[in-house]
């Protein structure tokens, strides 16, 4: 596939004419998981573990004991890990991938450090994605269609989400809000993300630029939403406190994603197959990825 190229695009904000009400809850539940786990390569730490292809291969970042450099990387059970570092960066990061082989993710510019620029990776080649006339660019998912969605700086205190489909870009902004990220896109072009204006975030599901609230009761710290599969099932994080816990949604229902003997396990994506992956914290230096099949 080839990859977008932020050049000649069209901007188009598209207001948002009405809303969907907030998706039914009910009360949280356990998810019954089938956990298979992995650790950081030698010399490195795992800082965050984040989508999920279809394949099974994990994208996310690692930390370079030595430089503590971040540093994106894809693993999979049967080739390991491979780590990627953007020309000309202080830091990569990886958030989403298809399985055409297409990254997605950021990189901090090594010239400007006060600067973020999106990319798409394909077959080693770096593609450059900015938002037009953004001094940042966040890029978190691509999916099967080549469609990219992330997020970018409006100003020095706004930040909204957009989508990427044939150069076009769509900006993706829930009204009022300081900030929204739009975390992730299934084939179907539904965007899952979340936005705040203070401490608290709030999840959502979007598409044809109508929202849905999708928030885990009685979150006291909010909600992030950073997946959701073709068949609609959506992978997120509670906050408490310092602690992101994981959960998936589908129909209304909330089902916690709890590894035994962990502090907390975070999620960070979900496939089409209903895998999750994510983090398992037991300190702020101890942790495991993993994917599971959780029902």
């Amino acid at each position: 596939m080839p990859l977008p190229r932020p050049v000649s695009v069209i901007v188009v904000i598209i207001a948002i004419a009405f809303f969907l009400p907030a998706a039914a809850m009910h009360a949280a539940q356990t998810a019954s998981c089938t956990f298979n786990t992995f650790s950081a390569p030698k010399g490195y730490s795992l800082s965050a573990v984040n989508g999920v292809t279809d394949d099974g291969t994990v994208v996310g970042q690692l930390t370079d004991n030595s430089t503590l450099a971040l540093v994106a990387f894809t693993y999979s059970a049967s080739t390991g890990f491979t780590e990627y570092s953007a020309p000309k960066s202080l830091g990569t990061w990886m958030y989403g991938a298809n399985t055409s082989g297409v990254n997605a993710g950021y990189y901090q510019d090594s010239t400007f450090p006060e600067a973020m620029h999106g990319y798409l990776l394909q077959g080693g080649k770096y593609g450059v994605v900015n938002y037009p006339s953004a001094a940042n660019t966040w890029l978190f998912d691509v999916n099967q269609l080549g469609a990219a969605v992330g997020s970018f700086s409006a100003s020095q205190s706004v930040t909204k989400g957009f989508m990427l489909v044939n150069g076009k870009y769509t900006a993706i902004a829930y009204p009022n809000a300081q900030l929204t990220y739009a975390q992730a896109i299934n084939d179907n072009g539904e965007v899952a993300g979340s936005y705040s204006s203070g401490f608290v975030s709030y999840g959502f599901l979007w598409q044809n630029g109508t929202f849905t609230n999708v928030d885990y009761p009685k979150a006291r710290f909010g909600t992030a939403l950073v997946g959701v599969n073709d068949s609609g099932v959506v992978a997120g994080n509670r906050f408490v406190g310092d602690k992101a816990l994981g959960f998936i949604y589908e129909d209304g229902v909330f089902k916690n994603i709890v590894y035994t003997g962990a502090k907390y396990t975070m999620a960070g994506g979900i496939n089409n197959n209903g895998l999750v992956a994510g983090q398992i914290v037991y300190s702020g230096t101890d942790s495991l990825g993993y994917t599971a099949d959780c029902k």
